[in-house]
């Protein structure tokens, strides 16, 4: 009866297993246990798969990869310059910009700009329309938007004497990693004419961007087909950049020595012109004396400066330049003055 009973009664949970216990399914002999299974730690999946989910920044344009490198450079400046920018509004600036030269002739440039409302970043305002004329009737024109979140475009034209010279449309999309645009400069169905550039910039890394330029020109009885590949690495405080192809080379390479000194040093090859030059050149900001200094020199044995001064709290500018030509024995000099 009791043995009924006992098989009759619900039978009570198994002890939870020991510390040292096997796992289900492997057999342990008496008095031997295995070691606890430890969970992997915390955060290393996870940190490896967002690490690989890390999207690659966008590379930019093309035409910016040796940008820093020029903007370094001083620009050349002969005779006596007056700007004067006066702002009408949030959205509209004009300029009056007087030339006054011993060599040239003197030149009145009157410039208008307008900046639209549509805002697409910190400090990116569309459409953006910008022109100037001359005193002998000559127009710069050109219209930048940005027509949606990926794709810009930019319409520029240029006459000169009220004969059109050159107008030419581009079109640019920006993809996550990538950068793709198309640019059309006179084209003239009728005649059969135009050029057509198409260019192409893709992040391989964060660090590494690689990509190509394509150029195809058609006049009458003749056509050509130009193709450069570009490569560009930008470090901590260095970018490196280079061009190949079948027209030259060009190599440039910018270095951020500190928050004052900036240098760079670059190499253009032609050849078509059979020619080729290296160019170095530095900036020197000092922000308490308000002082920027840029200075170039180059294998064809040019030697130029340029040293701006803002008169602050006035809204005025004071720009000195002087260039000097060895192998021409030609000396140019500068004066400017900007006010606004």
């Amino acid at each position: 009866m009791g043995s009924v009973l006992a098989a009759s009664s619900p039978s009570s949970p198994p002890p939870p297993p020991a510390a040292g216990s096997a796992s289900p399914g492997v057999t342990v002999p008496p008095g031997f246990g295995m070691p606890p299974v430890l969970p992997p730690p915390a955060g290393t999946g996870s940190g490896q798969q967002q690490e690989a989910e890390t999207p690659l920044p966008n590379p930019g344009a093309f035409e910016e990869c040796h940008r820093k490198c020029k903007e370094l450079f001083p620009i050349q400046m002969e005779g006596v310059r007056l700007v004067l920018n006066k702002g009408l509004s949030n959205h509209f600036q004009v300029n009056h910009s007087l030339q006054l030269s011993t060599s040239e002739d003197s030149s009145y440039r009157f410039g208008v700009t307008f900046i639209g409302s549509k805002q697409t970043g910190p400090a990116e305002f569309f459409p953006v329309m910008v022109g100037d004329m001359d005193n002998s009737g000559s127009v710069n024109a050109q219209i930048i938007h940005q027509i949606s979140s990926r794709v810009r475009s930019k319409v520029a034209f240029q006459t000169q004497h009220q004969k059109f010279v050159t107008w030419q449309g581009d079109a640019e999309f920006r993809g996550e990693d990538f950068t793709a645009a198309l640019t059309f400069a006179n084209p003239d169905v009728l005649a059969g004419s135009g050029i057509i550039i198409t260019h192409y910039l893709q992040s391989i890394t964060a660090a590494l961007a690689l990509g190509g330029e394509l150029v195809y020109q058609r006049r009458p009885g003749n056509e050509a087909t130009v193709l450069s590949l570009v490569g560009r690495y930008t470090g901590s405080n260095f970018i490196g950049a280079l061009t190949l192809g079948s027209a030259g080379a060009h190599a440039s390479y910018y270095h951020r020595a500190n928050d004052q000194l900036q240098v760079g040093v670059e190499l253009e090859a032609s050849s078509v012109l059979e020619d080729s030059s290296v160019t170095f050149g530095y900036q020197l900001d000092v922000p308490k004396a308000n002082l920027q200094f840029k200075g170039v020199i180059n294998s064809n044995w040019v030697i130029g400066a340029t040293l701006e001064k803002k008169l602050l709290p006035l809204p005025l500018s004071l720009v000195l330049c002087s260039f000097l030509n060895h192998q021409k024995n030609k000396f140019h000099c500068g004066f400017g003055i900007t006010i606004g």
